[in-house]
């Protein structure tokens, strides 16, 4: 399906690359663009531990200016030769950009990289191969900040010290050089069924982490509080609305001029899917683009504050536009989390509306549910969203608030424990055409 005539790797490097530059035009543009890299400098120096909003923490420029240079690098790992490139690449590029509005940065990236070239060099492999799993591997972002600027303690922040760099180089090489395997053993727990795979190693390890440096050795775990900033409607609504609107231009042309294939990729289940490879690079771009203003949608029908965090999970939502989500399998999870949120709230004198930053969050990662939705049915999407809605909030204690990763970690116990019942009891949308298909017979 789809127009096959260009070679799809190179579509998806020039994708990555010309987005990356859209984030660098958006800080150039910003209205505080004058404090572009003096807010650079506060992102770069500040703990990051959830959730804290680089609009707030720095500025609105820098929090572009930062989306811009971390994307810059994952875009250029993408086009070292041999690197595998699919839709996949696109999910982490967007996922560890969306995450450079609100936990990683241009600093903290590094040691979680080179601990994948690490891994790559003891398996005497190439590291292209690994360049997916080295952007997964960033998870624990906001712990290398935390150890570079203020650990052991929990409230100063003590600058950037000879003992903070070690420390920060040591323990993100480990967790980066952990992490291939760890996510590519993944699937097998969830089936496929959560997304946001790699989520299981970037929880498990920050679990692991919090436990060895502060619980074990007597620190203080520093407390998780949100640092959110003014909404900035003016800014992110026309960033979103040029960057989609370009992405469906630019997929609508690669796909010959014509929407053809799309109806087929609306009903894709997103089970194990990847969209470049099944339709065409072209319209996996242009469903980047549809879902995308598809989110913005949901986000302001529900009156959501548009600041630096909402416009990182726009993109780290939207990341799965070429790789198994859609406005057809998703839209049941957003009607869970309507649902089950006036349930919580307005019933049983539940604190978190759907509207509460938190579970703008939670309804972003609870997306890595959609292969619910598309195999079993609308009505399990919504039964899994209202899951996740209710444990969200619970998981980052586990993990003192370091792993970015946390709603995709919640998607991935909500799939072990509803996949068996529904493997059990239900019918896939695949054996229910068959069992149709049978019948006719």
């Amino acid at each position: 399906m789809g127009n096959q005539k260009y070679d799809t790797v190179k579509v998806i490097r020039l994708f990555l690359l010309a987005s990356s530059a859209a984030f660098l035009i958006a800080a150039g543009l910003a209205p505080d663009r004058d404090q572009m890299l003096t807010g650079l400098a506060q992102i770069l120096m500040s703990p990051a531990q959830l959730t804290k909003d680089y609009f707030a923490v720095g500025s609105v420029s820098g929090t572009f200016l930062n989306m811009s240079l971390v994307g810059w690098v994952c875009a250029a790992m993408t086009c070292l030769p041999g690197a595998a490139v699919n839709g996949l690449t696109i999910a982490a590029y967007f996922l560890t950009v969306g995450f450079s509005a609100w936990g990683i940065n241009f600093l903290n990236i590094w040691p979680f990289f080179l601990g994948v070239m690490i891994h790559a060099l003891a398996r005497r492999e190439p590291f292209p191969k690994y360049v997916n799993l080295a952007m997964f591997s960033t998870a624990l972002c906001p712990l290398a900040s935390e150890l570079l600027l203020r650990y052991p303690g929990s409230e100063e922040v003590r600058g950037v010290t000879l003992e903070g760099v070690v420390l920060m180089l040591v323990v993100g090489m480990l967790i980066g050089f952990l992490t291939p395997a760890m996510a590519g053993h993944s699937p097998n727990v969830h089936k496929g069924y959560d997304l946001y795979s790699a989520a299981l190693p970037g929880v498990l390890l920050g679990l692991f982490a919090v436990a060895v440096l502060y619980k074990t050795l007597g620190n203080d775990v520093p407390a998780i509080a949100a640092t959110l900033g003014d909404s900035r409607p003016e800014v992110v609504w026309p960033f979103c609305a040029a960057f989609f609107a370009l992405c469906i231009l630019a997929g609508f042309w690669l796909n010959g001029k014509s929407w053809r294939g799309y109806i087929a990729l609306l009903g894709d289940t997103g089970h194990k899917a990847d969209f470049t490879a099944k339709y065409g690079a072209g319209l996996a771009i242009m469903n980047v683009g549809i879902y995308g203003l598809f989110i913005c949608a949901y986000y302001f029908a529900v009156g959501a504050s548009f600041n630096g965090v909402t416009l990182g999970i726009i993109f780290c939502m939207v990341c799965f536009g070429a790789n198994g989500a859609h406005p057809g399998n998703v839209w049941p999870i957003m009607v869970g989390y309507v649902a089950f949120s006036f349930l919580a709230t307005n019933l049983l004198g539940g604190a978190f509306p759907v509207n509460a930053q938190a579970i703008l969050v939670g309804l972003c990662f609870a997306s890595g549910l959609a292969p619910i939705a598309g195999n079993y049915g609308w009505w399990a999407g919504i039964l899994a969203s209202g899951m996740h809605y209710f444990l969200v909030t619970s998981i980052p204690a586990i993990h003192g608030g370091f792993s970015l990763y946390n709603g995709g970690f919640t998607a991935l116990v909500i799939a072990m424990i509803l996949v068996p019942q529904l493997e059990t009891f239900c019918k896939t949308k695949e054996q229910k055409l068959e069992a149709a298909s049978k019948q006719k017979q």
